[in-house]
């Protein structure tokens, strides 16, 4: 198969971006695949290019490039096609709609991918008839704001699947969705095994990673390990992650730590990539989001051989955590709770040798190989199928003009004939 991945940027650093290259990667073992990215902003992908994927661009802001296009006229004015709603909205313009439509007009694959909410609507809108169409979302669909929910309602009838990173965001999309015919699955990130040796998890420090953010409720851990540091003194804790430019989340957690008399026990790390190489040194995780889109430290700690103390918060962590077994889930913003976990694994050494290993063994779902099978069977499915032409896609377009609302009755019986008729049993 040709695989076609349409990419906000590969030039950057994100989740996004880590988890598209390590499926491209893992799919080009076997197929045709390329990473076309909407912008390119320096000479190579920070993250390095993935081994046998063909890398291109669409809109050049390179100054030095030898088609820098950042001052343009039509990269002046807001795209029309991109939705409003999609956070990345003023980074796309009429350039950006142009260049992304003769793109996906022209495109000779086999399944086009996009890997945001509004270049699936690009996808949706403007790709050719014939590929298979896969939207996928890296976030949830309840973090969208009313405007986007409703332009992917609207939008996304056009596909022929959505993939999401959780059984519980896929049950909000089949839920609080009318998508008729478009398929829905849940298809969890992946996380490559570690090139070092695993955790022996006798070191006496906790990790925590991810940007510095409210909704990683980081002081909630750091009132946590509080209690730790009063009853386990030769315990300590290390938080890895950035915020923005300003610093403005950094400074209340530095405020909090000297409130609480923890400097020399708490440690904000600043940012570390990849993190494969600290997570080894702790023997305890630590996340103490209020929400989780899916969870990949908890994936990349347990890959390491690193038992995780997880708030039991929407959506990922109890789908990655069997807790008492390779883990710990603790209530939502219940700070007592947390230490009382954390505590309970510090207190153990058994119990915290054998979760680790758990740890170890049950995070190997997550390896690349079968995460990219279960998209190339998805993939082959589709295509068999006819995804993308033929009567699907002229029901899809009825659908689309009916502003993706309520489906009458008219539209519903045509569209259950129509699917008889597709299947041989009519």
């Amino acid at each position: 198969m040709h695989i076609s991945f349409l990419l906000h940027n590969a030039y950057g650093i994100g989740g996004t971006i880590r988890t598209t290259f390590t499926l491209a990667g893992t799919l080009a073992e076997q197929h045709d695949v390329e990473i076309v990215s909407v912008f390119r902003h320096r000479d190579d992908p920070k993250l390095g290019a993935p081994a046998g994927v063909r890398m291109s661009h669409l809109v050049d802001l390179r100054k030095s490039g030898p088609e820098y296009e950042g001052s343009s006229a039509e990269h002046a004015r807001p795209a029309s096609v991109f939705p409003r709603g999609d956070t990345r909205h003023r980074q796309y313009s009429r350039l950006t709609d142009s260049r992304i439509a003769a793109h996906l007009g022209g495109l000779e694959a086999d399944v086009v991918v996009g890997t945001r909410p509004g270049l699936n609507v690009h996808i949706s809108r403007q790709a050719r008839r014939g590929p298979v169409r896969v939207g996928q979302e890296h976030l949830t669909l309840e973090s969208h704001g009313y405007r986007l929910r409703r332009e992917i309602s609207h939008r996304y009838a056009q596909l022929d699947a959505v993939t999401t990173v959780t059984e519980a965001d896929a049950r909000d999309y089949r839920t609080g969705l009318r998508l008729p015919g478009v398929r829905i699955e849940a298809i969890p990130n992946s996380v490559p095994e570690p090139a070092g040796p695993p955790a022996d998890c006798d070191a006496k420090w906790i990790v925590a990673a991810g940007r510095l953010h409210r909704v990683k409720r980081y002081d909630v851990l750091i009132r946590a390990f509080a209690e730790i540091a009063a009853a386990r003194p030769e315990w300590r804790l290390r938080i890895y992650g950035a915020g923005d430019a300003s610093g403005n989340e950094q400074q209340p957690l530095r405020t909090l730590v000297d409130e609480l008399g923890l400097r020399e026990r708490v440690f904000l790390m600043g940012s570390a990539d990849p993190m494969e190489e600290e997570w080894p040194k702790s023997s305890i995780a630590a996340v103490t989001s209020e929400r989780e889109s899916f969870g990949m430290t908890i994936v990349e700690a347990m890959r390491c051989g690193v038992p995780v103390v997880a708030t039991d918060c929407p959506h990922g962590p109890a789908e990655i955590i069997a807790d008492g077994t390779d883990g710990r889930l603790v209530p939502l913003g219940d700070t007592g709770a947390f230490a009382k976990a954390l505590l309970g694994l510090i207190d153990d050494d058994g119990l915290r040798h054998r979760m680790g290993k758990a740890a170890r063994a049950s995070a190997a779902r997550f390896d690349p190989a079968p995460i990219a099978e279960r998209h190339e069977r998805l993939f082959a499915e589709l295509a068999a199928q006819g995804g993308g032409a033929g009567s699907r896609s002229l029901l899809r377009s009825a659908y689309h003009r009916s502003r993706g609302t309520v489906l009458d009755g008219a539209y519903a019986l045509r569209y259950k004939a129509a699917g008889a008729i597709r299947r041989g049993r009519a």
